[in-house]
């Protein structure tokens, strides 16, 4: 037991490795809230730095920016509606309202701390859980994925706005979008129309940008003309109240956030999609409604993708199997530390598992010492003329882009996706349901074909599948339950019965 006080507390007592989760913590804030950086880039980047390293080094530095760049990605989306990240997607769509009623400040003091709250939820169930986790986790068959996928194609009725035509449309779009590329199965070219370039598919991130970035700065063309607004910057840190009534809808959220993150290839992105649509469905009566700046859309995404960190470290550190993009690339500098990521790494090296527990923990301190400064300058973003403003974030779009891979097609691929959003945006469309369809769309085609091939193709077997598996029976049932709870065919007659 002392020895796991002390493998907690490593990180916390040694003054080089307290410096080395600071630093990085602060730099995955910046990462994180600059469009097309993303964290896993920047791990990648940090292996060929620290493989000389001592590894409690290297792993500090690295938790504290896949924490810190987790959270950095609700920067840009609260001020100019250009997620950082794609865990930062749905914060967009509260957040930024909330910025243009000049509630800057007040979205990234809530939005910072409600981040840490999920990061300790999901450092906490982590260090209690994480066999239990891991062994759910392992039970997951590709059926099961694809009900997963299923489930979450069904929140196009939460992220579709007034419209689910729109919404369906929109997300089919996405998904035909998210298929663009090589076949996984039969390497043939899919929707490429001939072109070399488009074999290797369309970066979701590239759509990302273009729908959300490119496609508000031509939007705000509109409104060039328009005095910005007086952003209030005085109420930075929320008030104990405001936390307290929100902390019901962070717990949840965060479990979410903790169960979603742990399941191998998912990760934040799908933990907070999951998490808006719980709070859009069980909030009876939020602060506004939604979409249109309710803090509840806000705290939802935010405690879900920060939990989800603790998630995808479950079966990483237990399994030897990624949780999510980042956790892949922790696992190589594990690998190449000499270490052997999986079962039997918490029986070789529980040092490890316990240094990294604690690491995270310190991390979430850091995270709100300066998640909560420089909030001031940051919200003088949205202060600045439209004229200045709008060629900004087309620079910002154009530099996050080509960071990507360094390609100036992708680059190209952006302003067409912008141009696409802007006029999508013009004819009521949500940009929500498209980035579902990218994100969602490949998973479902791959899961679906393993799925099919495990039964040899035969659809009675895989359909007994769904309700002979225990596991597979109860998200068969909560997709159901989904389904006659909210039907799309119950959305659309509503809707032609509102205009009548």
């Amino acid at each position: 037991m002392s020895d796991t006080f002390s493998y907690l507390l490593m990180a916390w007592l040694d003054p080089q490795l307290l410096a080395l989760t600071a630093l990085g913590t602060l730099a995955g804030i910046y990462v994180g809230a600059i469009p097309g950086l993303s964290v896993t880039m920047a791990v990648s980047i940090l292996i060929s730095f620290t493989f000389s390293w001592d590894i409690n080094n290297a792993l500090a530095l690295m938790v504290g920016i896949y924490v810190g760049g987790v959270y950095g990605g609700s920067r840009t989306a609260i001020l100019l509606n250009i997620p950082g990240s794609p865990a930062a997607l749905t914060t967009a769509f509260d957040g930024y309202p909330l910025a243009q009623r000049g509630e800057a400040g007040r979205a990234i003091g809530l939005s910072t701390v409600m981040s840490v709250i999920g990061g300790f939820v999901g450092v906490a169930i982590l260090a209690a859980t994480a066999p239990m986790l891991s062994d759910l986790a392992l039970r997951f068959a590709p059926r099961d994925y694809f009900l997963i996928a299923v489930l979450g194609l069904l929140l196009v009725s939460t992220l579709s706005g007034k419209s689910l035509a729109r919404g369906i449309f929109a997300v089919a779009l996405g998904g035909v979008i998210g298929l663009v590329g090589m076949d996984p199965v039969t390497a043939q070219g899919r929707f490429t129309m001939g072109s070399m370039n488009l074999l290797g598919g369309i970066h979701y991130v590239v759509v990302m940008i273009g729908l959300f970035g490119v496609a508000e700065a031509f939007y705000q063309l509109h409104h060039l003309n328009t005095i910005p607004v007086k952003q209030k910057v005085d109420k930075i840190v929320p008030s104990f109240n405001m936390v307290t009534k929100y902390l019901p809808l962070s717990l949840r959220t965060s479990v979410i956030g903790v169960i979603v993150g742990a399941l191998p290839g998912t990760g934040g992105d799908i933990a907070s999609l999951f998490a808006y649509d719980h709070a859009k469905r069980t909030v009876k009566n939020p602060s506004r409604p939604f979409g249109e700046g309710a803090y509840e859309g806000l705290v939802a995404p935010e405690t879900a993708n920060n939990a989800a960190v603790g998630g995808a470290y479950v079966p990483m550190l237990t399994l030897g199997m990624p949780g999510d993009a980042v956790t892949a690339v922790i696992i190589g500098a594990l690998v190449i530390h000499g270490l052997n990521p999986g079962p039997m790494l918490m029986v070789e090296t529980p040092h490890i598992f316990w240094f990294t527990v604690g690491n995270l923990a310190l991390a979430n301190i850091f995270l709100l010492v300066f998640g909560l400064t420089g909030i001031k300058l940051f919200s003088k973003i949205v202060e600045l003329p439209k004229a200045v403003l709008i060629p900004l974030i087309l620079v910002l779009c154009v530099v996050g882009t080509y960071s990507i891979n360094s390609n100036m097609t992708e680059v190209y691929w952006m302003l067409g996706f912008g141009i696409l959003g802007y006029f999508l945006k013009v004819f009521g469309f949500q940009m929500g349901p498209i980035i579902l369809g990218v994100i969602l769309g490949p998973l479902l085609d791959e899961t679906y074909r393993q799925a099919m091939s495990s039964v040899g193709d035969n659809l009675g077997e895989f359909l007994l599948a769904l309700v002979a598996n225990p596991l597979s029976l109860v998200l068969t049932s909560v997709i159901t339950l989904v389904l006659l709870g909210n039907t799309p065919a119950k959305r659309l007659l509503m809707e032609r019965l509102s205009r009548r």
